[in-house]
């Protein structure tokens, strides 16, 4: 089974899109098109036809291309089912173990509600790869916009099972601002300092800081790291508020 190639898209402000592509049946997956055209413009370069459109949720900034994207290409759209009605595009609705693949490689839907209650992310086990949408960002996790802490920390002990070497593809190059607040949250935290150090250096540059790894995470996100619900909940109230 043949490596799956991954393309980050920067779309919009500070969302990035995923196109994912298996070379061995060349199906192409575009993951929470932000805007149409950027896609198309990545796929057109690399020769890729998009067959099929996944979103984590139905926030506009991941959604927002799924139309143009369905009237160029024909491809369908599959995402949340709980979120059915906010994504009017939607055609395929799924939820927990359910399976979706791109030629043979298959990745296992999870329910990761509280930043949107409908929430999803796709996980290739086999490929080490898990596409978290705006649960999980580096050293950071999403708002809790239509959830709680509760559903929050069970997310974030999900994750921490995985194995340290997955990829964590998220929506947004959030990085060096969750690194800011993860030194005031943890300030004798060596490998958060450590992390921002290259963080700062390659958002100088320009450059981008995700794809991470669940092992990064694990040493320096303080969500992924929080004990208990009520100090993930303590530690997303500060993010809020936080000004540094």
């Amino acid at each position: 089974m043949s490596a799956l190639e991954v393309v980050r898209i920067p779309a919009l402000s500070d969302n990035y899109v995923w196109l994912v592509h298996d070379p061995a049946s060349q199906e192409t997956v575009v993951i929470d098109p932000a805007e149409a055209q950027p896609v198309l413009d990545a796929a057109s370069e690399r020769g890729w036809t998009i067959t099929a459109i996944w979103n984590t949720h139905w926030h506009p900034d991941h959604t927002g291309g799924n139309a143009e994207l369905k009237k160029a290409t024909g491809a369908a759209v599959t995402g949340p089912a709980a979120e059915a009605e906010r994504i009017p595009t939607l055609d395929h609705g799924v939820g927990e173990g359910d399976v979706v693949s791109i030629g043979e490689h298959r990745a296992r839907v999870m329910e990761v509600p509280a930043h949107t209650a409908g929430h999803i992310a796709f996980h290739f086990a086999d490929d080490a790869a898990i596409f978290v949408g705006d649960t999980l960002f580096a050293m950071g996790c999403g708002r809790l916009f239509e959830g709680d802490a509760e559903q929050m920390f069970a997310n974030m002990q999900r994750f921490a099972e995985l194995p340290g070497e997955t990829m964590v593809y998220c929506g947004h190059e959030y990085t060096q601002a969750n690194g800011r607040y993860a030194l005031a949250a943890e300030p004798d935290n060596a490998a958060i300092r450590e992390r921002m150090v290259r963080v700062d250096a390659a958002r100088a540059k320009g450059e981008p800081t995700v794809p991470t790894t669940i092992a990064d995470e694990m040493a320096t996100n303080p969500f992924l790291r929080a004990s208990s619900a009520a100090e993930l909940a303590e530690r997303r109230s500060a993010k809020d508020n936080f000004a540094g």
